[in-house]
């Protein structure tokens, strides 16, 4: 049994075995996506000969594991598996349409698979991965500062209501919204509401057409449509860009480079351990 599990961990290990599963990963994403065009008996035979070998592929590597627990502490081979069990469910066991929609969302996570193929690709996932807790305190800070900020932006740029507005007020708003309206037309007052403050604030800090917010706002303010002061419109958004484009993106951006430092140092004592 050792001299078979030493083989197999011999050929589990070595370039080419890799380097064909590689490939086989490849023509199954392709073929997945092939599906999405033409539905045909050929390739759902193709199909299933590549489950078949992935099944082969993830019993050799359990064979290889120097034990069941090392087996199932490695994420990636918990993933392969479930992938695997989930190729076998048969599609007459989901009579329910929505069950059976997810069950065909499960196979095609069968293209991530391709995040197998590069040493480096693994990397990063497994960086993303940790970062994930340092990440959500991340958000966290940055839900405090969009909810502070959207609050504001619903106190100073808050549109009035049509309906309350008669005589002069009404005309100069109807004119309002012909020369500067929202973008797209059937968008609402981006700070109408909290919830909206907040859709808004967001696509300030992507950079999609934040400065159209500004210049209507700018022209509502001229306009007397609200009463907040133009500069104060500006420095607003200004100060928010500033914020959460530059401060809070890089704090995410901080830790996945510091976590991605300490794992590359970890892979590379670990294979001078190995060396040695």
């Amino acid at each position: 049994m050792t001299d078979l599990r030493d083989k197999i961990r011999k050929i589990c290990s070595n370039k080419w075995f890799e380097l064909v599963i590689t490939i086989i990963i490849i023509v199954n994403s392709a073929l997945i996506g092939v599906e999405t065009y033409v539905k045909s008996d050929t390739i759902s035979r193709v199909q299933d000969i590549i489950l078949v070998v992935f099944t082969i592929e993830i019993i050799m590597r359990f064979i290889a594991a120097k034990d069941v627990r090392s087996f199932f502490r490695s994420g990636w081979n918990l993933f392969d598996l479930s992938l695997v069990i989930i190729g076998y469910v048969p599609d007459s066991l989901m009579p329910n349409s929505s069950a059976m929609m997810a069950l065909r969302v499960l196979r095609v996570l069968r293209v991530l698979r391709l995040l197998r193929a590069s040493k480096e690709i693994k990397l990063i996932v497994t960086v993303l991965l940790k970062s994930i807790t340092s990440m959500f305190c991340n958000m966290l800070l940055y839900l405090i500062f969009i909810y502070l900020f959207a609050i504001i932006g619903v106190g100073l740029f808050r549109m009035p209501d049509p309906q309350t507005l008669s005589g002069e007020e009404l005309v100069r708003y109807e004119e309002y919204k012909r020369i500067a309206p929202n973008n797209p037309d059937n968008s609402s007052d981006p700070y109408g509401s909290l919830d909206e403050a907040m859709f808004s604030l967001f696509r300030v800090m992507t950079g999609e057409d934040w400065t159209d917010l500004r210049y209507n706002l700018v022209t509502a303010s001229e306009m007397g449509i609200i009463k907040t002061p133009t500069v104060v419109v500006t420095l607003f958004h200004v100060f928010w860009f500033i914020i959460a484009a530059f401060l809070l993106l890089n704090l995410v951006t901080g830790a996945i480079l510091n976590n991605y430092q300490k794992e590359r140092s970890r892979q590379d004592v670990h294979v001078d351990e190995e060396d040695s």
